[in-house]
């Protein structure tokens, strides 16, 4: 006879039961005495739990789980300093729309009146970086579960947070819990402001897509490639868009945004247009640069997003609220193919991208940029840490698939791309990964290693050497300023690499670069490739 399924569980139960059903099944962070029900109740449900070394690593290895798996991460941080090392991350997630779930070990609400030994109000500090913020109640432990998710996952993306009081977290209540929310139904847009825009895509001689984030997490990358092919239409994304339509296509115009050199030429081409269709734009991922970059009253601008455009950083002629995908087979049902940029203007614009990144220098970050494209396979999952090589690798490192290019797009945050990579590796040991770090970068998580080595991952972790805060110095010798606080000893990362378990090799020329790559792909642990460069090696370069 089967046994009986229990009538009670414990509160973290009912939480860890509705993240796994979510399609969760890892979890990141660092334990401490107020989180051991809540990781217990994480494993019961087939929910890994993984040591990392800071609990902001820890929220990026999340989102490289996430990248692969498109379930929402998990971050587990224990009271007070635990939990708030974890704020740069989350504040990430809300920014670069990742659903992330942030669940933190706190005191009983009694306690609190008396205790004050690590102590902080931490639903106040996750509030403003947060979607939502939950104390768990064992009453309402199954709703605000479910709600968490849905929060999380519906709409735009990003942070849920959870603060898990000791005894909330082991209270027995009910097994069974209530139907989740069933998601919203996909919207497409209908009446005279459709009509308006068919009208505008079937006068458009000129039209161009820019697309981002909000189509990335619809998974619209078909969707869009379809329309663009239909109508022939080039495509430029944001950066954390990359590979919604495969780089090396002949509409692919490649990234936009970060680089002045790159902008120089997508911008004037932009302003030709006669119709501009931001399809899942957001604008938090661009420069200055590109602040009112078209006019709406002399363009026709059509804006096609999952929340309204209230940031003000560029209007459009016509706002829809909406599915991507959903609103692109609207606007293109029984419209007919029209001729588009009659004059070559696509191919010459992709030739002046490619003129203004050269890759033929013999040694620099563009060579080393250039041999990892050649030598790493097609499918490689890639993760760039801010800074100057992130700029030049995401004008030069083509994508052929969404998500291939995982970084900080909207909030810039340094150390991401070592535990991103980490994190993808896990959730994908069969692809290739590499990681693109500056030396900066690199020594704020190096220690992250030794999860890698735990974990028994074998990512690539591509170092750019220059000893120096590239990008900073960079803008610091550009204003005349004094040159204070960018430069830094030059360190031996390779010894790292071997340091922790793992292989370390220093480069300084393409052919070693190929050699110590070609190794790194059949060896069993993970390889940190220490790549020198001349300072100053970015001067006219992004």
């Amino acid at each position: 006879m089967p046994d009986t399924p229990p009538a009670t569980i414990r509160a973290a139960d009912a939480l860890a039961r509705r993240l796994y059903a979510a399609g969760c099944r890892t979890a990141f962070g660092m334990p401490g005495g107020e989180v051991l029900t809540l990781i217990d109740a994480l494993e019961a449900a087939g929910i890994r739990f993984v040591l990392a070394k800071h609990e902001n690593a820890a929220g990026f290895m999340a989102e490289g789980v996430h990248h692969r798996d498109g379930a929402p991460g998990i971050l587990v941080g224990t009271i007070g300093p635990g939990t708030l090392n974890g704020v740069n991350t989350v504040a990430n997630a809300l920014q670069d729309q990742v659903p992330l779930i942030v669940l933190s070990g706190c005191m009983d609400a009694d306690e609190v009146q008396s205790y004050t030994h690590q102590v902080v109000d931490q639903q106040a500090v996750f509030r403003p970086i947060t979607k939502a913020t939950f104390a768990l109640n064992a009453g309402a432990a199954h709703v605000i579960a479910d709600k968490a998710v849905a929060i999380a996952t519906e709409g735009r993306m990003g942070p849920v947070h959870i603060d898990l009081p000791i005894t909330v977290a082991n209270t027995q209540i009910a097994a069974a819990a209530p139907a989740s929310r069933i998601a919203a139904s996909v919207i497409a847009p209908a009446g005279a402001d459709l009509d308006a825009a068919r009208g505008w895509l079937a006068a458009a001689r000129k039209p161009v897509i820019i697309a981002g984030v909000d189509a990335l997490n619809e998974s619209a990358g078909s969707a869009l490639t379809d329309f663009a092919e239909r109508h022939q239409i080039p495509v430029i994304t944001t950066y954390k868009a990359k590979g919604l339509i495969p780089e090396d296509h002949a509409l692919a115009l490649g990234g936009a945004g970060l680089s002045p050199l790159a902008d120089t030429h997508l911008v004037p081409f932009v302003q030709d247009a006669d119709l501009i269709l931001c399809v899942g734009y957001d604008p938090i991922e661009m420069r200055p640069g590109w602040r009112n970059v078209w006019d709406p009253t002399k363009q026709n601008v059509i804006d096609i997003s999952a929340v309204p455009n209230l940031h003000y950083m560029h209007q459009a002629t016509l706002n829809f609220v909406a599915s991507c995908a959903a609103t692109l087979d609207a606007l293109s049902t029984n419209q007919p193919p029209q001729d588009t940029w009659e004059n070559g203007e696509i191919y010459r614009v992709k030739s002046a991208l490619a003129k203004a990144f050269p890759p033929d220098e013999d040694w620099g970050p563009a060579a080393i940029i250039d041999t990892c494209r050649d030598v790493l396979p097609r499918n490689t999952l890639a993760s760039a840490d801010s800074g100057a090589h992130r700029i030049l690798l995401s004008q030069m490192w083509e994508c052929y698939a969404p998500r291939d290019l995982m970084q900080s797009s909207a909030l810039c945050t340094m150390g991401c791309a070592v535990p991103m990579a980490i994190g993808a590796k896990l959730a994908s040991p069969d692809r290739p990964v590499v990681s693109f770090s500056g030396d900066a970068g690199f020594l704020m998580v190096a220690g992250e290693l030794a999860t890698a080595i735990e974990l028994n991952v074998a990512p690539i972790f591509v170092v750019f050497v220059d000893a120096s805060l590239a990008l900073i110095e960079k803008k610091q010798r550009e204003r005349q300023l004094t040159n204070v606080g960018v430069d830094f000893a030059q360190h031996n990362f390779a010894a790292m690499g071997v340091a922790f378990g793992g292989a370390g090799v220093t480069v300084r020329d393409r052919a070693g670069l190929k050699h110590a790559l070609e190794e790194a792909m059949a060896a069993d642990t993970f390889t940190v490739i220490a790549a020198v460069i001349d300072r100053e090696a970015y001067d006219g370069r992004i």
